[in-house]
């Protein structure tokens, strides 16, 4: 490991000492960080570095010549970092100063630990998948970011009526699902949003994807677990004139009964896994299952 790039959050500070502690690590191995631009200004506002670093800005900043990126915040960092990083294969190591963190599983206080398993090699890549979306199929109202790496959900706008959304699968008609919207979930995105809307867990390495409608009118209506290698086509009709789209974090208007089409996405996102963690680990540390606090003293 030579190089590598660091992203933050660039409206708030509040992991100083863990931000120190990756860069020391990093220069003790004569690493060289790169620190994305806006979060870079903010550590030098804050009085938060001792030396300059190189910077990136863009996509186009970065290349496959960066051996990690390491993120620090919670999952929503790391979804706001796959937009640059994108298609170039570059591994992610997300660092969790947030709160539950699912993708970010890096402890605060295992930054060194981590480093030191990454450089003798103790890890594994976990590739994930994600969703690509297009609003005919010839033209990509999205432009470039036209990709989610948890979810695609469609979604009312401006009204309190439900929305309807026709749903076919690879051109053969599903249901209509009559709720506040759907949920389109990678198996990264079933811990989320899909979650909270009573979506199952899906194991990051499973071909598969979720359909999980929010709050829907017909009761009968359930999450449905399909092959990630199926066409998606959504047709939504509402009251409003429009609708929303979001990918993870980032959300588009589009006009009611436009035509949308779903499909996994050509390249995946490669996850850094050291050694000493795992999903199934995740999942009972971050659910707390099979904890049982009914036995503890209230202090």
């Amino acid at each position: 490991m030579k190089k590598v790039a660091i992203y933050g959050q660039s409206y708030s500070i509040s992991a100083e000492k863990e931000i120190q502690t990756l860069l020391k690590t990093l220069k003790e191995h004569n690493i060289v960080s790169f620190i994305e631009k806006e979060f870079y200004e903010l550590l030098i506002a804050g009085n938060n570095l001792d030396e300059k670093h190189p910077t990136f800005s863009h996509f186009s900043d970065l290349d496959a010549s960066f051996d990690v990126l390491f993120t620090l915040g919670g999952d929503g960092t790391i979804l706001r970092a796959v937009t640059y990083i994108r298609d170039l294969n570059i591994p992610i190591l997300g660092i969790n100063t947030g709160r539950l963190g699912f993708l970010a599983t890096i402890n605060k206080t295992a930054i060194k630990e981590s480093i030191h398993l990454l450089l003798n090699g103790d890890y594994t890549i976990q590739e994930r998948t994600l969703l690509t979306v297009k609003t005919d199929p010839k033209t990509n109202k999205f432009s470039e970011l036209n990709f989610a790496l948890n979810e695609v959900t469609i979604a009312r706008k401006n009204t309190t009526s439900m929305i309807g959304v026709k749903t076919c699968l690879n051109e053969e008609y599903l249901t209509n699902y009559w709720a506040d919207g759907l949920i389109i979930a990678t198996p990264t995105g079933s811990t989320g949003y899909s979650l909270s809307c009573n979506g199952p867990v899906i194991s990051p390495d499973s071909k598969n994807v979720v359909i999980t409608p929010i709050a829907p009118h017909n009761l009968n209506a359930r999450p449905m677990v399909i092959a990630d290698n199926t066409q998606i086509k959504l047709t939504i009709d509402s009251r409003e004139k429009d609708f929303l789209i979001s990918l993870d974090s980032r959300i588009t208007t589009v006009e009611k009964n436009t035509i949308v089409y779903i499909e996994k996405a050509p390249f995946t996102i490669k996850s850094i896994i050291p050694k000493n963690q795992s999903f199934l680990q995740t999942l009972r540390s971050k659910l707390l299952w099979g904890e049982d606090t009914r036995n503890e003293t209230n202090l």
